[in-house]
């Protein structure tokens, strides 16, 4: 008899997870037969919980804020986006080591390009937040050629390094990157995307309204009510808000097709699942 293959998206929090519902509807489209949970870990016990969730037979999990740079560690190999992050929010469980992988730059760069249908060359890009969803994103946003990348945090110092890490590449992409505070990061960027924890606590946004220019797109990583003083922020001074559930669908993806060879269509899950939250609103 075989059972369903199990997988997780572990954090803490992780109550408010879209992840199971998002990881049913691909299996859905694609007829595998999977069982995706949520694992609340403790702070200090995040590498207890995924090792025992592996010997129990798991084939691989989702790693969630504030997991992500211990998750990288946890594995035996690594995706050079993930090592170029620092960080990973995919392991697959392979029985010769795990492979850790990061999925939240090309979840991003996709909701920005086909889903909001805002290529990003030569463009201006502003991102909050030097953190592991930052760090997840910055190397695919490299990647698209923009003119500029500037990367804001409150501490300086945390930025800095992860520009450096990040110098190469920048590089050989034509793109100048540099690393900023919050309080002056520069003025009229076409993308400001927040990947700081500021929505989590209610903050509208953390950098000045003049980093918008008119008609900028500005994206925040949560998604939901989180989001909500951000967009509202976005709108007030003249620029497209949204929100990151385009990005939680694509990236969920990327996941997927990592532990089951197919990559899911996408469109019809994030229609649903935005239909779901706004009959729940």
């Amino acid at each position: 008899m075989s059972f369903p293959d199990r997988y997780a998206v572990v954090g803490h929090p992780v109550e408010h997870s879209r992840s199971p519902a998002i990881h049913a509807a691909f299996a859905a489209q694609t007829g595998d037969e999977i069982i995706y949970e949520r694992l609340l870990a403790p702070l200090d016990g995040f590498a207890d919980t995924v090792r025992r969730f592996a010997a129990e037979g798991a084939r691989g999990c989702n790693v969630t804020v504030p997991f992500k740079f211990e998750a990288l560690a946890l594995a035996t190999r690594a995706t050079p986006r993930a090592t170029l992050a620092g960080a990973a929010n995919t392991l697959r469980f392979d029985a010769d080591g795990w492979l850790a992988d990061n999925t939240d730059g090309i979840g991003l760069l996709r909701d920005i390009e086909q889903g909001a249908g805002r290529p990003l060359a030569g463009q201006r890009v502003l991102l909050v937040g030097a953190g592991g969803a930052g760090a997840g994103v910055l190397g695919p946003l490299l990647e698209a050629r923009p003119a500029q990348v500037v990367l804001a945090n409150r501490t300086l110092q945390r930025a800095e390094a992860l520009v450096k890490r990040h110098a190469a590449l920048a590089q050989a992409q034509g793109v100048t990157l540099s690393a900023s505070g919050l309080e002056a990061p520069g003025q009229a960027f076409d993308l400001v995307i927040n990947a700081s924890a500021s929505s989590l606590g209610g903050a509208a946004a953390p950098v000045p309204a003049a980093t918008l220019r008119p008609g900028a797109l500005a994206v925040d990583l949560m998604y939901g009510a989180a989001a909500r003083p951000f967009l509202d922020w976005a709108l007030a001074h003249g620029a497209e808000g949204r929100d990151g559930l385009g990005m939680l669908v694509e990236q969920a993806a990327e996941a997927f097709a990592l532990w089951r060879g197919c990559r899911p269509d996408t469109a019809p899950v994030l229609a649903a699942l935005r239909a779901s939250l706004a009959g729940a609103a």
